[in-house]
């Protein structure tokens, strides 16, 4: 088994049930509660990073904008995500959310001039097809 896969697996896994709990968390509590609770998650697991590299990441400037451009995105499309999920049925917004490659996609090809082959083309072409009839 190649070493990428098994962390693919986990990382499915994971965004899977990420994808789920908001919607269980919002029929409890706000939207913007639940970003902090799931905030506070995100600390527990970067304690145990950073316990891992014995208390000295890695520094460098590029390297930790980055990281924090990641961080902020990720948290406020995490916020959006709640506000769907709190409004709307699960199974649509976690399958449009989960649509996102798109956007990475685009980047790749504008900033890191990345190409697609027809084939990749042709399934972005499904992917943006799912969108409509999704939304719908």
């Amino acid at each position: 088994m190649n070493s990428w896969f098994f962390w693919t697996i986990l990382a499915m896994v994971t965004f899977g049930a990420w994808g789920f709990f908001p919607k269980l968390a919002t029929n409890y509590i706000s939207p913007q509660s639940a970003l902090i609770y799931q905030v506070m998650g995100g600390l527990l697991v970067g304690l145990v990073g950073l316990v891992m590299l014995n208390f000295k990441p890695e520094i460098h400037p590029m390297g930790i904008l980055y990281a924090l451009l990641t961080g902020i995105t990720g948290v406020l499309g995490t916020l959006f995500y709640y506000f769907a999920a709190s409004r709307g049925q699960i199974s649509i917004v976690v399958s449009l959310t989960c649509l996102y490659p798109l956007i990475t996609i685009m980047l790749a090809i504008v900033f890191l001039h990345e190409t697609l082959i027809l084939k990749q083309v042709i399934g972005l072409c499904f992917a943006v097809a799912a969108i409509v009839l999704l939304a719908g």
